[in-house]
């Protein structure tokens, strides 16, 4: 059975961040299946949350989305209410497919990622044909 593995950026346990994924509390990561089956895999601290991005960056400080992607490598879908700048380094330099949630609830944004299951599979396979976890 096809299943991808989805980091969804949290502010808490039933709220998605109302911020940039790499001011995440924590990353909640799920393995969605195309069956519909959800699992959660665990609950992993967000080491780059507190991370001094320099004034002349200010929010996507390439820096900063290199923190965030590196803890994340073993993750097909980044899952986001928001991202800040650093959005179009993840689709243009890693093999991470970023989803838009549209929702800050955790359930409501399972629910549209197994909605969009066969799609973001498809992203997913094109995306580790052609690029390394992270480029420099």
């Amino acid at each position: 059975m096809r299943c991808l593995k989805v980091a969804f950026g949290m502010e808490d346990d039933e709220k998605l961040i109302d911020a940039h994924y790499g001011d995440s509390e924590f990353f909640a990561i799920y393995e969605v299946c195309e069956d519909g089956s959800v699992r959660l895999i665990e609950k992993r601290p967000n080491k780059a949350k507190d991370f001094e991005e320099e004034h002349d960056e200010g929010h996507g400080d390439p820096r900063k989305f290199k923190a965030v992607v590196s803890q994340l490598l073993d993750v097909d879908v980044l899952a986001a209410f928001r991202m800040g700048p650093n959005f179009l380094r993840i689709r243009d330099k890693t093999n991470k497919v970023a989803f838009f949630t549209r929702t800050r609830d955790l359930k409501l944004a399972l629910q549209r990622l197994i909605e969009n299951f066969d799609d973001l599979w498809e992203q997913v396979q094109a995306k580790k044909a052609e690029k390394p976890p992270i480029e420099e």
